[in-house]
């Protein structure tokens, strides 16, 4: 697991306070929404405290007189003071929901665009099943917190204030006391218990995004588990996550019901208390029945939010687990940024250099050691040797997925460093030795590379890349979805788009890494034809394993173990008898 996932009680406590900081920005454009709301939520609460009040003065007038003009009225505020709470609360709803979806909306497209920032390290390195819950968790926490923040705890505040204002005005010090110190123990309790139990909760996030990244990686690779028949192994895998997964949940429910009937001894215990000094002032004469009425029904609507007020304590907890570790998403810094005055990359001519460039992905383990070379504007060169050799890391580090080590690559003369990646990438196009496609249509696919692309300009690319006829002849044609990751098409065909891909695009450099190692021999002459004709005025780098692609190369660079220990033409390295012609003679 990666570092940046493992998040526990102990080291995550000190986040929340600056997870909840970090969330009042996207709340802040709606800050008059914000401050409606809140004004409809002061004037729910005050009609609700308003309710038992009018409900003492109904219960005395008609415990001492039989004239019902006065009850009537009152009863009238009565059903109105009803009304009105019921009507805020909703109007709170209506005004609050833009800036709650829209905070969403504004934190989950942030979360994605500094994803694709990230490095194609990170990118290696992630378990794509577990950050997919973690944002969908993530997400859902937004609107939670912002929900409970507005709608629970500050209005319980004011409820509270209110409801004490009114007992410290009107009754016996004690009254007051009394339901200080049990809020007091209530509170005290309740936040407790509740970190305490949070160590379950941590638990059960990890396994459960856990096992949501071992199902979707069992089923993004569905054709090795069953060719191997390891269906089993994978529902063990599986299972074996939600065991633990189940345990953490068993614990942190058998411990809620704990906190609940604490909560509610503690509650019983104050109301008694209450009930019993507040009857013993009824007989004495000292408080009228309506009192002891105002006295119950201020207790009963301060006590059940304040039991919902614990409710919304472990729901935040929860909430801000959650967002945790979405947010931690947003604190990955990008391993390669532009430059402070990148400036956008101006090509001409497309020459690109490699000055003694070397590269290493760990200290201890070097991929390319001092290479350089020179691809004339308009030239094609291809670089071969065996797996491991460097070769695809060269396509790489121009791409500039990863920093250069030492050396430095230049395009027309312009360090790759010190212009934008947008500009860089927009200059090249690419087709990968593992082609993945969106799940998507075909034309979705192949205008992937030229959004603006007309249909003509698609299907001029897909006939060029000899995969317009294949199209044509499928139910759907063009409109046939691909599968994730492409995976109805077949190896040849998905590498036949990435071509016709690469061809829309335009680019002034292709970069073609084992862009035929799955065709058959008929397609990949067709192919070599079409790419000949793409490449033409375009500086090209083929990277091939198959020699037989390469032969009409201005220059043939052959690596081994990260270095250049061949050059030149195909006639040229035939003649020396080195590595290139036992590779040639292999494959003859």
């Amino acid at each position: 697991m990666p570092s940046w996932r493992r998040t526990t009680a102990a080291n995550n406590s000190g986040n929340n306070r600056k997870n909840i900081i970090n969330i009042l920005p996207y709340i802040w454009d709606y800050r008059g929404r914000v401050l409606l709301a809140l004004l409809f939520v002061t004037l729910s609460k005050l009609a609700l405290v308003g309710i038992p009040v009018v409900l003492k003065y109904i219960v005395d007038i008609l415990n001492q007189t039989q004239h019902v003009a006065l009850p009537l009225i009152l009863l009238g505020a009565y059903g109105l003071l009803r009304i009105f709470s019921s009507l805020f609360n909703e109007l709170r709803d209506v005004v609050f929901a833009r800036v709650r979806y829209r905070a969403m909306r504004r934190l989950s497209n942030q979360v994605l665009t500094h994803l694709h920032q990230l490095s194609l390290r990170f990118h290696l390195e992630r378990q794509t099943g577990a950050i997919s819950r973690d944002l969908e968790r993530g997400t859902r926490s937004i609107s939670s917190i912002l929900n409970y923040m507005i709608f629970q705890i500050i209005p319980t505040l004011a409820e509270f204030i209110l409801i004490a204002i009114i007992l410290l005005t009107q009754y016996e010090l004690k009254f007051s006391l009394i339901i200080l110190v049990t809020v007091l123990i209530y509170v005290g309790f309740t936040f407790a218990i509740t970190e305490w139990r949070m160590e379950f909760r941590y638990t059960m996030n990890a396994k459960e995004s856990e096992a949501n990244s071992q199902a979707i990686d069992s089923l993004v690779n569905y054709e090795v588990v069953k060719s191997f028949g390891n269906e089993a192994m994978e529902t063990r895998r599986y299972d074996a996550s939600l065991a633990e997964w189940e345990n953490a949940a068993v614990k942190s429910q058998t411990s809620m019901s704990a906190l609940n009937f604490g909560q509610g001894a503690i509650i019983a215990v104050g109301v008694t208390l209450i009930m019993i000094f507040a009857s013993q002032a009824v007989i004495a004469g000292s408080m009228t029945l309506g009192d002891f009425v105002l006295v119950n029904a201020l207790l009963l609507q301060l006590f059940i939010p304040l039991n919902f007020l614990g409710i919304v304590y472990r729901s935040i907890k929860y909430a801000l687990v959650d967002m945790d570790l979405m947010l931690k998403l947003l604190e990955q810094k990008p391993e390669i940024e532009d430059a402070p005055n990148a400036s956008s990359l101006s090509v001409s001519k497309a020459t690109i250099k490699f000055d003694k460039v070397s590269f290493s992905y760990q200290k201890d383990r070097q991929i390319l050691s001092d290479i350089s070379f020179e691809v004339p504007a308009g030239h094609k060169i291809a670089i071969v040797g065996a797996s491991g050799a460097g070769k695809s890391t060269i396509a790489r580090l121009l791409f500039r997925f990863y920093e250069v080590t030492g050396g430095n690559i230049t395009i027309d003369g312009q360090d790759i460093r010190a212009v934008t990646q947008t500009s860089l990438r927009q200059a090249m196009g690419l087709v990968p030795q593992d082609t993945v496609l969106f799940n998507e249509t075909i034309y979705y696919n192949i205008k992937y590379a030229k959004p603006e692309a007309s249909e003509t300009e698609i299907f001029a690319a897909a006939e060029l890349a000899n995969i317009h006829d294949f199209i044509s002849s499928l139910p759907k044609g063009y409109d046939t979805i691909v599968g994730e990751r492409g995976l109805k098409l077949s190896g040849g065909e998905k590498q036949r788009i990435a071509i016709a891909r690469a061809i829309l695009k335009q680019a002034k450099i292709l970069i073609f890494d084992e862009a035929t190692s799955s065709l058959d021999s008929k397609s990949e002459q067709t192919i070599q034809t079409a790419l000949s004709r793409v490449a033409e005025n375009h500086t090209t780098i083929v990277i091939a394993h198959r020699l037989s692609t390469i032969i009409d190369a201005e220059q043939i660079l052959v690596m081994e173990q990260g270095k250049i220990i061949e050059r030149g033409t195909h006639n040229e390295l035939l003649k020396i008898e080195g590595v290139y012609a036992h590779l040639w003679e292999l494959q003859q």
